[in-house]
């Protein structure tokens, strides 16, 4: 039997050593910018940088399309029954429209979760994929979440600190960033985790298929709708398109919906601008009563009841914002 080689000790820990130092770099440059709590917009329009100075609560939303590195502290993303964690030098990517809920862990004024986060669409995935001529086979037959965490290492670091330094560079910016941000997104697809990638990619190539199903429901979550009709206009069989829609965002298509109706509820109560019956009408109920039931099982109070408890929280000002709703008394 050919003996494995294997790294010397020394070059382990002197490549851990170099990958520790640019994470800190990257952290240096990102506090710079950020002073104060919650998502803060770049110039570069598909880059945000993140800060929370204390423990946020469990917070309801919907990811989007987009790969999140963290720089200092620890998050917690659950969605379905799946709970997964990342911490400084780990990044989340999310490939669909995804409800979850989420929470940053242990964050102080001295030591605060700092994040950069990129959205992307699928059109930049299949781009890459195209003018890049990959061939990404997917690691398993079987359907993947549409969500997964993986480990930074120094080339993709690299990426983001170039990224930083156009922020003082506008006019290069408009141009340079997007070559960036396809370079990531090369780097993400030829790893290790590519697989994840390439099966979205195929879905939203298709004429059909759950992929089609998923961006169906987004699009149009305060119609009614079958599971027999949604099957039926995406030319797949019903328990075809359970089994695919559940192994892709953890939940079936009417859950799927109900989360998607009651996350934007919430966040037209959270705005102000309409009351309980209003937004529950807004978002495809028609039974106000049952509206509050799904509501209250959903995010463990009645909805005026919530919409009070959250703007009594400490930070309610940034949980407001990371829903993006903004105060009343905010500009």
């Amino acid at each position: 039997m050919l003996e494995q080689k294997r790294m010397p000790v020394s070059f382990l820990k002197e490549s851990n050593s170099f990958h520790q130092t640019i994470l800190e770099r990257l952290l240096v440059m990102t506090e710079r910018m950020t002073n104060a709590d919650g998502i803060i917009k770049t110039i570069i329009p598909f880059l945000s940088l993140v800060r929370h100075s204390q423990q946020t609560p469990l917070i309801p939303g919907v990811l989007t399309p987009s790969f999140c590195l963290v720089l200092q502290g620890t998050k917690e993303v659950r969605f379905g029954r799946d709970v997964l964690q990342y911490y400084a030098g780990d990044y989340m990517v999310s490939m669909i429209d995804l409800p979850v809920f989420a929470q940053v862990i242990g964050a102080t004024k001295q030591s605060p979760y700092i994040g950069l986060r990129v959205d992307f669409t699928m059109k930049d995935i299949a781009s890459v994929v195209a003018e890049a001529e990959l061939n990404v086979k997917p690691g398993e037959e079987k359907l993947s979440p549409g969500t997964f965490i993986g480990k930074s290492n120094t080339d993709f670091l690299e990426l983001f600190i170039r990224l930083l330094k156009l922020l003082d560079k506008p006019e290069d910016a408009r141009f340079l960033s997007t070559l960036i941000k396809r370079e990531m997104i090369f780097h993400l697809l030829s790893g290790d985790s590519g697989h994840f990638f390439f099966q979205q990619v195929l879905f939203d190539q298709q004429a059909e298929g759950v992929g089609k199903a998923i961006a169906w429901i987004k699009d149009h979550y305060a119609y009614a709708f079958t599971v027999e009709e949604l099957a039926a206009a995406h030319n797949m069989s019903v328990s075809g398109l359970h089994h695919k829609f559940k192994a892709v965002t953890t939940m079936g298509p009417l859950q799927y919906q109900k989360r998607l109706r009651l996350q934007e509820a919430r966040r037209l109560l959270l705005s102000g601008s309409m009351d309980a019956t209003t937004a529950a009408l807004e978002v495809g109920y028609e039974s106000p009563s049952q509206f509050s039931r799904e509501y209250r099982r959903l995010f463990g109070l009645p909805p005026l009841q919530d919409v009070k408890a959250v703007r009594k929280h400490a930070s309610a000002d940034v949980f407001l914002k990371s829903l993006g709703v903004y105060a009343a008394q905010s500009d």
